[in-house]
C-alpha cells in the first residue's frame, strides 16, 4: 500500500492510483474533467479555522502540523480515507496550495495515516 502527495494543478498520471482530493474547498482554475478525481473527501481537510490562521503565518506550519494531527485523531473522515487505501494498492492525496511540497496538510494526512 502506498500513499503519495501531489499538488492537484500538476499532471495526472497512471502512477497516482486512486485520487483523493483533501481540500475543503475546490481548487481555482481547475475543472473536475483535469483533476481527474476518484474522490473528494474534504471532511478530512483541516478546519476553517486552522487554515485560516495557518494561511496567515505559513512560518507556523509545526504548530498547525500539530493542531491539525489533533483534528485528525478525532475526525470520522480520516476512517473513510483508511478504507480507501486499505481498498487500492496507490492512493494520491492531492492539495491545492502553492506551499512546498513538504509543508502543507496532506504531507500531514499522509504521516497520519502511517503512523
Amino acid at each position: 500500500m502506498g500513499v503519495g502527495v501531489k499538488r492537484v494543478h500538476d499532471e495526472p498520471v497512471a502512477d497516482d492510483g486512486f485520487r483523493v482530493l483533501v481540500d475543503r474547498l475546490w481548487p481555482r482554475g481547475i475543472s473536475k474533467e483535469r483533476a481527474r478525481l476518484d474522490r473528494w473527501l474534504k471532511e478530512v481537510a483541516p478546519s476553517t479555522e486552522l487554515r485560516t490562521w495557518f494561511h496567515a503565518r505559513p512560518d507556523r506550519f509545526d504548530e498547525f502540523a500539530a493542531r491539525y494531527e489533533a483534528e485528525l485523531r478525532d475526525n470520522p473522515a480520516v476512517g473513510e480515507l483508511r478504507e480507501i487505501v486499505a481498498a487500492h494498492p496507490v492512493v494520491t492525496l492531492l492539495y491545492a496550495a502553492r506551499a512546498p511540497h513538504d509543508r502543507n496538510h496532506a504531507v500531514v494526512l499522509a504521516r497520519h495515516l502511517d503512523g
